[in-house]
């Protein structure tokens, strides 16, 4: 390996041991400003000056989360954008999700876009049931994989619990044996902050359109692979981009919110109009591209131009694609709002057998010999794009 590689090899460990140990990322929480903090000392030891972006929000603040079985206690994670129940729960017989049971019982993996999640959707707009128990896919790991809350500015339905799939089998004999369950989804909201992390690079020649480069730094757990990589990348980019000089204009921001419905990537988009308008590129470094454990890794483009100029540095890195979205169709997560403006983009998502799981923690669920060649393209996209 070169002595680049190494560089990079060791930035790139680093930076996700580092996030991995910080904690839970969730949205508004005291590890969510150190992690902010901590990104931007990142930012300011390249000699750039960072910008955290601060947003309003209302926290959910979780007291109590777990379902009763007589003397059994179960506890598990609210969905963010779901109802309440308060502190006495909600009492009533179990049965499949769709049954005429109080609280309906279904195994869901943690894809918004799949088809047992859609018909958990379609189940809480209708609120046939008084409370709905999720549990996760038993080909994961046993441990909660928590949803995004999509909906958590406009909230809806009734309380939903979620948990792992280690618990199946027992929830399977309590609908069987005809027992009653009560779900306990005890929370309220905190008036709270969070920030994006925001860093600029100017161009020596200000009339090229700018380039954006935007990676979520939030979700549900420790997210060493889910978001770490991107963070990685983002950092390599950032420093690529500033120790050569551009004559383009490089916008990067790494934001919060992401798993409630992309909070920080919304405020971002509505404070930067004009960025917005002028942009040329857009370069969405999304989830897990970073994990080992089966993992898939999608390429989206928003046509064959912006495939055209990523293909080069792919080959050079020596790594391809699991798949690549089809030309034209709404991309996932954060590209989709690009997407959607008419602009210009590159992303890259992924899914493993650990996304959203507690157990996404450095170094075990990190490839990180993929991760540097991931890393390696991207850095090398950014600076063909500076010139």
């Amino acid at each position: 390996m070169s002595d680049d590689g190494q560089d990079i090899a060791s930035n790139i460990a680093t930076t996700i041991a580092e996030y991995s140990t910080q904690g839970i990322h969730r949205t508004g929480t005291e590890v969510d400003q150190s992690s902010a903090d901590w990104l931007a000392t990142k930012i300011r030891q390249m000699g750039i000056t960072p910008q955290l972006d601060a947003f309003d929000l209302s926290r959910v603040e979780v007291h109590d989360a777990r379902l009763i079985l007589g003397e059994l206690q179960l506890i598990g994670v609210p969905l963010f954008d779901g109802g309440f129940s308060g502190p006495a729960g909600i009492t009533g017989s179990l049965g499949p999700l769709g049954s005429e049971a109080d609280i309906g019982v279904a195994m869901v993996p943690p894809y918004e876009n799949s088809e047992k999640v859609r018909a958990v959707l379609a189940q809480r707009q209708t609120e046939h049931h008084r409370a709905i128990l999720l549990v996760t896919d038993q080909q994961l790991p046993p441990g909660v994989a928590t949803l995004n809350a999509e909906s958590f500015l406009h909230p809806f339905g009734p309380p939903v619990l979620q948990l792992g799939g280690e618990h199946w089998p027992l929830l399977l004999d309590a609908i069987e044996g005809g027992r009653q369950g009560t779900v306990v989804v005890d929370c309220s909201y905190v008036p709270s902050q969070a920030f994006n992390v925001q860093a600029t690079v100017v161009g020596s020649q200000p009339a090229l359109a700018p380039i954006v480069v935007m990676t979520p730094r939030s979700g549900w757990w420790a997210c060493a692979s889910e978001r770490g990589g991107g963070i990685a990348a983002w950092l390599e980019m950032l420093r690529a981009v500033y120790a050569a000089g551009s004559l383009r204009t490089f916008v990067f921001t790494a934001n919060s919110g992401h798993e409630l419905g992309h909070l920080g990537m919304r405020h971002f988009l509505a404070g930067s109009a004009d960025l917005v308008s002028e942009s040329g590129m857009w370069v969405h470094l999304g989830a897990n591209f970073a994990a080992g454990n089966d993992n898939q890794v999608i390429l989206q483009y928003s046509g064959a131009d912006t495939k055209q100029l990523f293909s080069p540095h792919l080959r050079k890195a020596g790594i391809a694609a699991d798949m690549e979205l089809p030309e034209g169709r709404r991309p996932f997560f954060e590209a989709r709002d690009i997407h959607d403006l008419g602009k210009q983009y590159i992303s890259i998502v992924g899914r493993n057998k650990l996304f959203h799981h507690p157990n996404d923690i450095w170094p075990a669920a990190v490839d990180l010999p993929v991760t540097v060649k991931w890393v390696t393209a991207f850095r090398d996209l950014a600076l063909s794009l500076s010139r």
